[in-house]
């Protein structure tokens, strides 16, 4: 199969455009920089130039791709879809496989959840053969913006704030598991006009994600019991002042509210079989172990 990849040079694309070529399927990536461009080079993809916010190239992009589906991994979050959508259907792209996010179902007034659900939207009205995966917090490698910072504070900080008591659930998906459901979802026509929330075996607290991680960098827990006021007052100054700010209060905020999703249709479909996140803590801190390694003379 021919495939056509957006988001390929990002962290999850790269996974994706990864199984793909180990299934043996053939890879046109998107690129809008040579940066990129060289990125999907060396992850066997052909690349081709496209900006999304430039319809025009999107629609040549599209056609000239010849590609027997797409696998759009690029943030549907920048209200893209339409161009997206609409250059897949005016080059006859029929299959198409999205990836959204469970964020859509969050009660927090995020200011993308009202385009992503509207993409979702555009997605599910439009004439392609659709499939729409929506991860939870993805993890799970080096480049990952997640929990490698996590890995990286509880190993070199004596003691690590916890905001609140910790015992809302999360349900992190590793990435190399999302990465080969998605592949699946392409491959099978099963996953037609479905939408499968994607996320790992079952729900953690924040607590629990916290013991697991000291225990993956082999350090014994030690973190302190922040009320989430307090909490909130330092980081939202934080993020005034600082302006990439790493942390902001939306991402604290998240750690309120429970984020437990049945994957059992994305199992049953796809085959999905998430590993847990003990394994998947211990091998991302190996991968980032083996960098660091790498990087010492």
């Amino acid at each position: 199969m021919r495939v056509l990849l957006t988001g390929g040079s990002g962290f999850t694309g790269g996974h994706v455009l990864r199984e793909l070529r180990s299934h043996g399927h053939e890879v046109v990536g998107l690129a809008r920089s040579s940066d990129s461009a060289d990125t999907l080079s060396a992850g066997g993809a052909e690349p081709i130039w496209g900006d999304l916010d430039d319809a025009a190239s999107i629609d040549a992009a599209f056609a000239d791709a010849a590609a027997d589906c797409l696998i759009n991994v690029a943030s549907l979050g920048f209200g893209h879809a339409p161009t997206i959508v609409s250059a897949a259907e005016n080059a006859g792209l029929a299959r198409a496989v999205f990836v959204s996010t469970t964020a859509i179902f969050t009660a927090l007034p995020a200011p993308s959840k009202r385009v992503r659900v509207a993409a979702e939207r555009t997605v599910t009205s439009s004439s392609l053969d659709w499939t729409i995966i929506r991860p939870t917090m993805i993890y799970g490698a080096p480049d990952d913006r997640n929990l490698s910072r996590l890995v990286g504070l509880v190993s070199r900080t004596p003691v690590v704030p916890l905001p609140g008591d910790g015992s809302h659930l999360q349900q992190p998906v590793h990435v190399a598991d999302l990465a080969a459901t998605i592949v699946r979802a392409a491959e099978r026509d099963v996953a037609i006009g479905h939408a499968y929330n994607v996320a790992g075996p079952e729900g953690i607290t924040f607590r629990q994600i916290l013991e697991e991680t000291y225990e993956a960098v082999g350090r014994s827990s030690r973190f302190v019991k922040i009320p989430m006021g307090a909490t909130r007052g330092v980081i939202g100054t934080y993020e005034q002042i600082v302006p990439n700010p790493r942390l902001k209060v939306e991402q604290l905020d998240r750690l309120e509210e429970d984020k437990v999703f049945d994957i059992s249709d994305a199992r049953r479909d796809l085959d999905h079989d998430p590993r847990p996140f003990r394994d998947g803590i211990r091998s991302l801190v190996a991968a980032l172990d083996a960098g660091n390694a790498a990087q010492t003379p």
